[in-house]
């Protein structure tokens, strides 16, 4: 049985899209002009800006009294509710392990906000398993975080696919882990000569796809 090792955020659940609409919410409730929500997607930064950066350029910006740890639960809890796993993702992983696939999500992040975000969308009834940087203690694009995750499925890595949205963290962790990888373009055009993705697509059900598809 072969692994099927996929990236979280953005990959299987649309975090980027939870964050904008939390964020549209947000600043209409505090009376911020509409044209403020680029500024705020451009603090988040995909999602690799800390919630304490964000929470504090909230709060220098607008003034505003809310303590840090305040707006901090306000955006986790606000993104949290607004994920939706995609029902179609949901067939094409159980088809994927059905074909003879083992999906481990690779993520990371905090293990509490990431375990959230998995049990909260019903994902973790799709994979056999999971692996996150806080607790695993190494993050991507470490090569060792997807050793890690053979190990504990008891599964060769050499075999494996990565799947995932980031440059950094997923193409180049699978490059120095030395697997093959599908890269989720989202729009971007590659810009990375040091290391390239084995594939690329357009979403996970397309990803997911590919490997079936090369046996």
């Amino acid at each position: 049985m072969p692994l099927l090792l996929l990236s979280l955020d953005d990959t299987l659940l649309d975090r980027a899209g939870a964050f904008r609409d939390w964020g549209r919410d947000f600043l209409d409730r505090i009376g911020a002009p509409y044209y403020d929500l680029d500024w705020l997607l451009s603090v988040d930064a995909d999602g690799m800006a800390s919630h304490w950066d964000v929470a504090e350029a909230l709060r220098e910006r607008y003034g505003l009294r809310a303590s840090p740890i305040d707006l901090v639960e306000a955006i986790r809890y606000g993104v949290l509710e607004r994920l939706r796993l995609d029902p179609l993702l949901s067939c094409a992983l159980r088809i994927a392990r059905n074909a003879g696939w083992a999906p481990v999500v690779i993520t990371n992040g905090e293990t509490a906000q990431q375990l959230a975000k998995l049990r909260k969308t019903g994902l973790d009834r799709c994979l056999v398993g999971w692996i996150i940087s806080e607790e695993a203690g190494v993050r991507k694009p470490n090569p060792r975080i997807f050793a890690i995750a053979a190990e504990r499925a008891r599964m060769r890595l050499s075999t494996a696919w990565v799947i995932g949205d980031s440059p950094e963290a997923d193409i180049r962790g699978a490059a120095a882990a030395g697997v093959r990888s599908i890269w989720l373009h989202r729009g971007r055009s590659w810009q990375d000569h040091r290391f390239t993705p084995t594939r690329t697509a357009d979403g996970a059900i397309a990803a997911i796809s590919l490997v079936l598809a090369s046996g």
